[in-house]
């Protein structure tokens, strides 16, 4: 069937994340509720504090989630794949969000007669990632599916997204960009970069990994025991870090932590980028 025959519909990718839930907004107030879906996939490895921030902004929204959940962890993903998630490729995220996303929107021409158009909440700095979502969405569905990134094309670039949602909106951030705040103030840390899987994101760096071991000690132990099970398990050496072109473990990383100190690690941003996660 041609898309012309199918009726527009607007879907936010809600990542649980600041730039989404602004995006999100904007599309309501722009298209009218009865024409857009909040669109959030869950990975099972969410930080709680996340639901509580996505429930407040679909109430201030006036638009309920649209939920969809694969059922399996990115552990269970890594396993059934035998391969473990690194900062190059992450299975979960294909698993987990494009391709529960792909079947959705396949659902919404199919059974509902409606076409989809995708929103995300990407910003000016990360065009080469709308670049890489407006390729995807072109070729990987049945048909094309639009694509729109009102950060980057309709808003202004200095927009500060997270002083609107919590000075104007009323509505505090996930807990994950601020945590560190007062860990080491002078270093500039205040959390995390993006608000994903509960700081467990394979796609993470050295610094990332400092930064859970600092605020979430416990947290950064269930990645090194999921690691070192995965590795034992299938007998491969590798992990999700990567040192001088090899394998560089948690337990290896943890250790140089406790005793060089995390303070350098936090220090220097990394230079991977997180997974589709960070915004659908």
């Amino acid at each position: 069937m041609s898309t012309v025959n199918r009726k527009p519909v607007h879907v936010a990718m809600f990542s649980g994340g600041a730039a989404s839930a602004y995006v999100a907004y904007q599309m309501v107030q722009a298209h009218g509720k009865e024409n857009c879906i909040l669109f959030f996939t869950n990975t099972l490895w969410e930080d709680e504090d996340n639901y509580r921030f996505m429930n407040e902004v679909s109430e201030y929204i006036g638009l309920e989630i649209t939920e969809r959940i694969d059922g399996r962890t990115p552990e269970e993903v890594f396993y059934d794949y035998r391969f473990l998630g690194n900062s190059r490729m992450a299975k979960c995220s294909e698993e987990l969000k494009v391709y529960q996303t792909i079947i959705f929107l396949e659902e919404l021409r199919d059974v509902y007669n409606l076409e989809p158009i995708l929103y995300f909440g990407i910003g000016p700095h990360e065009t080469h990632r709308s670049d890489n979502l407006r390729e995807f969405y072109k070729h990987r569905p049945i048909e094309p599916i639009e694509t729109r990134f009102p950060m980057i094309d309709t808003f202004r670039a200095d927009i500060d997204v997270k002083a609107i949602i919590e000075n104007e909106w009323g509505i505090k951030l996930p807990r994950m960009y601020s945590i560190a705040k007062d860990l080491r103030p002078e270093l500039g840390v205040k959390g995390f970069s993006h608000a994903n899987c509960g700081g467990r994101c394979v796609r993470g760096g050295f610094q990332h990994y400092a930064l859970l071991y600092s605020v979430w000690p416990h947290v950064y132990a269930e990645q090194e025991e999921m690691e070192e099970n995965f590795r034992k398990h299938f007998e491969k050496n590798v992990s999700i870090l990567k040192k001088d072109g090899g394998p560089y473990t948690l337990r290896e990383y943890r250790k140089v932590l406790e005793t060089e100190g995390v303070e350098k690690f936090l220090q220097k941003p990394d230079d991977t980028v997180p997974c589709v996660c960070s915004f659908s």
